[in-house]
């Protein structure tokens, strides 16, 4: 089950991570024009590699990630509901309320990813080819520790946590809906239904944490190389006082063309999971 999340969550990262890099330079930069500009100045000067900056430590740790993500989603489930989440019974389908408030609790749970979140984000905004602060995952971790201690590990973990709790409790909802929808009563839902639930949801859920996600990426480069804020209050009124309500929506059209692909391919790793330990035998 481990190799299985490793593999579907690497291949989801490494489709949308240039997109995800493009995205975090626009939110937190202000040489850039839009996403062309971008594009053409990250890839005129870094070439293809400036797209993948980060990525090493997100596709290393994905495996965790994703079973603390969806791990603790189907625990809350099953406990608010007090069914197996493995029951064909639509039953685990059927309280909303309860796919909302266990994504919830998901959001929160991955909220103490926080780290891995801010090394990926400090790296991606490296813009020089040379002379950057970090060197890599392992040593930039080593100067935010030199620098910072353990807590400027995780700056920007309230602004995650804001973004995460009620946009996971969002991300599984439509997927729900959408999967309930395409399948008939008292069956599990297909390979097809899975993926284009997983796609929406993603949209969805991006389209509401664009704005959060832009504050989040904000705090996380301070002490980075970034502007510095004094939390999540002052970024939000600085942010708008200098560039108006339109900075929170940064980002927004290339997280939605990201997600769908990205999170039918991650629902899809994890219903394959679900039916992989029913069908096997129990001792």
């Amino acid at each position: 089950t481990a190799a299985v999340l490793f593999v579907q969550g690497a291949v989801g990262l490494v489709v949308g991570h240039p997109l995800d890099t493009v995205k975090v330079r626009l939110q937190t930069q202000t040489v850039y024009r839009g996403i062309f500009d971008c594009v053409v100045k990250t890839y005129t000067h870094e070439g293809f590699r400036g797209f993948f900056k980060g990525m090493s430590f997100p596709v290393v740790s994905v495996a965790i990630s994703n079973a603390v993500a969806f791990g603790s989603y189907s625990n809350a489930l099953d406990y608010l509901t007090r069914s197996g989440h493995n029951n064909s019974d639509q039953s685990k389908r059927s309280s909303l309320t309860a796919v909302f408030m266990a994504g919830c609790f998901s959001g929160l749970a991955q909220a103490s990813l926080a780290p891995i979140d801010l090394v990926k984000v400090r790296l991606q905004n490296q813009t020089k080819s040379g002379r950057n602060k970090y060197r890599g995952p392992i040593h930039c971790i080593a100067v935010i520790l030199r620098e910072d201690g353990v807590k400027g590990l995780f700056r920007g973990m309230w602004a995650l946590a804001l973004r995460d709790v009620p946009c996971f409790g969002l991300y599984f909802l439509p997927y729900e809906l959408i999967c309930m929808m395409l399948t008939e009563k008292g069956k599990q839902p297909g390979n097809t239904a899975v993926l284009v639930a997983g796609g929406v949801a993603g949209v969805v859920t991006w389209a509401c944490a664009t704005p959060m996600d832009v504050v989040k990426a904000r705090l996380q480069m301070c002490g980075g190389g970034g502007r510095m804020y004094s939390g999540v209050l002052n970024c939000i009124t600085v942010s708008v006082r200098e560039e108006g309500m339109r900075v929170f929506f940064k980002g927004l059209l290339l997280n939605s063309v990201r997600a769908f692909p990205v999170n039918a391919v991650t629902f899809l790793s994890f219903e394959m999971l679900l039916r992989a330990m029913t069908d096997s035998p129990q001792d």
